[in-house]
């Protein structure tokens, strides 16, 4: 089967200031796309696909700076779930982000990058980012809108926040507001960034100093959330790394601290510092039901769209129970919902990573 060719990569300047929820507002924003499939004349097949927090546009097709496949490459492509021969897949880099949207790294009026000067963001300020390209790409109202992760939270606060923009919006192994104990690991992640004293107060860009050691540790916590204890035996047990015998040092004995090294150092090659805080803190932030007075099924009142909710039943960063009640608050709003958990042994990273039925629940939906 052949995979989907990236029919644009391009980035678009908005028309207007993006309006925030810090009360803020970013002048010149830029939103980095990638496009796959021909759009139909009346912009009517039109899929947004919202990535996870390290994520980006480049979703099916060879990455820029690691040249690894796209991160969702397996599900976009002709006759794929994601049918590349029938759909308009559009992929955005979210504002914060370091892959051509304005973020931390990009330059501010004075002509210096942001840094921690740039305001901080929330899931609905990057929505209403990628509204504002969809209007500048002349689409009004999508087919659908899917994610998974963060992706997810973006796609229900498109349907809680945009309600006449998308007809159908499928949210995979995501939440309606961040735990105590996400946000918990997340200040870790920010924590270890922020102690590394190349950190430098986030200024370093042009300094030729990164803080590598504290992103690399941030995401070694991080990536502990997305698999499960069960997939973390099978892969690497109490195995021993290139080794016979302990070594009685703090080397990377075991082959589980090699894997979580690697994925920790591998991760500075192509994600800024800056933009790990900022993406993290908007997850942190995101409260759906907050958003609309305390009660999550007004979140989704007077929505048009129908859903479909998907969770793993190794997901511990977003148990199902929390996929259950958004499934309740849009039963309690009359939505039309449908909802399975499929059975995964990959923990969150479920959605990523090869999973039939997954495969099969998207297709299906978005017939």
């Amino acid at each position: 089967m052949a995979a989907a060719s990236a029919l644009t990569s391009s980035s678009i300047e908005l028309a207007a200031p993006l309006k925030l929820d810090s009360g803020q507002q970013l002048e010149n924003v830029r939103v980095a796309y990638q496009t796959y499939g021909e759009l139909d004349a009346d912009a009517g097949n039109a899929i947004l696909v919202c990535h996870a927090l390290t994520g980006d546009q480049h979703l099916a097709n060879p990455h820029p700076i690691t040249g690894k496949p796209g991160w969702w490459e397996r599900i976009v492509g002709p006759g794929r779930p994601l049918d590349t021969d029938r759909f308009h897949i559009i992929c955005s880099n979210v504002i914060g982000g370091c892959m051509g949207s304005t973020g931390p790294a990009s330059d501010a009026p004075d002509g210096q990058p942001w840094g921690m000067r740039f305001p901080v963001i929330t899931i609905r300020d990057m929505v209403r980012a990628q509204m504002a390209m969809l209007d500048a790409m002349g689409i009004d109202r999508l087919h659908a809108v899917v994610g998974g992760s963060m992706g997810g939270m973006q796609a229900l606060s498109l349907a809680a926040n945009f309600p006449d923009r998308a007809a159908r919006v499928l949210a995979i192994a995501t939440t309606a507001r961040h735990s105590a104990q996400n946000i918990a690991y997340h200040e870790v992640g920010r924590q270890a960034i922020m102690a590394d004293p190349d950190w430098q107060g986030g200024a370093y860009p042009g300094s030729g100093r990164a803080p590598d050691k504290g992103l690399a540790v941030a995401r070694m916590a991080a990536h502990i959330t997305y698999l499960s204890e069960a997939g973390l035996t099978e892969k690497f047990g109490r195995r021993l790394q290139d080794r016979e015998a302990k070594s009685f040092g703090f080397d990377a004995d075991f082959q589980v601290e090699s894997y979580l090294r690697y994925q920790g150092l591998s991760f500075t090659d192509r994600f800024d510092a800056n933009s790990y805080l900022y993406i993290t803190r908007a997850t942190d932030y995101f409260d759906l039901a907050e958003e609309h007075g305390g009660r999550l099924a007004d979140a989704f009142a007077g929505t048009k769209a129908r859903f479909c909710v998907v969770s793993f039943d190794t997901d511990w960063l977003y148990p199902t129970a929390e996929s259950r009640a958004i499934v309740h608050a849009l039963n309690a709003a009359a939505a039309p919902v449908s909802f399975v958990e499929l059975s995964a042994p990959y923990g969150h990273d479920s959605f990523l990573l090869d999973v039939p039925a997954l495969d099969r629940v998207i297709k299906g939906f978005l017939a």
